[in-house]
């Protein structure tokens, strides 16, 4: 039987942000020495393995304003394809890093090594990429994407071929700007949304 829900109201939902930098990232929130070194302050360490880039962006809500408080989080192989604990994997790159919007233009730079393919189940290629979760005030559940390189061949990956909408895997290709220089921006809405991942 079906309890009557006559006597109790529903209790706010609870959204990801402004909270989220205070116990995450403390230095960011202003309380420097919180942790002697903050979790995932960099993907890499001195001397890692393969070509260092950086990808700065924005992560933009329905209207096209540039969140400020948006905070992200990375996971990634090392340059040639392998993640920590597999064997020969790089070990001056943990991937993961986690980072913020800037609080007063909204912009984020993920600096790391450039990712190599990974092999994926039944022995098909992944094109290289970086998996992101973000979060901010007004997102309930983190968001889930991830960023591909439009100066790789992403022909043959077996997640992009599965967008049934083909023109929104362009939401997902980061754009060379310079040697080692990516642009790549996050939409929660509208017309260029992003594609968003449910795992």
């Amino acid at each position: 039987m079906v309890q009557k829900l006559d006597t109790l109201v529903e209790s706010p939902s609870q959204t990801a942000g402004p909270y989220v930098h205070i116990g995450c990232m403390p230095t960011y929130a202003g309380n420097a020495g919180a942790y002697d070194i903050e979790i995932g302050e960099s993907p890499i360490a001195e001397g890692a393995k393969g070509e260092v880039i950086e990808i700065t962006g924005e992560v933009f809500d329905g209207t096209g304003w540039a969140l400020r408080d948006a905070m992200l989080e990375s996971w990634q192989p090392d340059a040639a394809g392998l993640f920590p604990g597999q064997d020969g994997a790089d070990p001056k790159v943990s991937g993961f890093c986690r980072f913020a919007a800037d609080s007063e233009s909204g912009k984020f730079t993920l600096r790391t090594v450039k990712p190599g393919a990974v092999k994926a189940r039944g022995g098909a290629m992944q094109a290289p990429h970086i998996s992101l979760w973000i979060v901010a005030r007004g997102i309930n559940i983190g968001l889930q994407t991830r960023i591909y390189f439009e100066d790789e061949d992403n022909s043959a990956d077996p997640l992009l071929n599965r967008i049934e909408q083909g023109n929104r895997v362009e939401t997902l290709i980061a754009k060379k700007t310079g040697d080692g220089q990516y642009t790549f921006n996050v939409v929660l809405q509208g017309d260029r949304e992003t594609v968003f991942l449910d795992i």
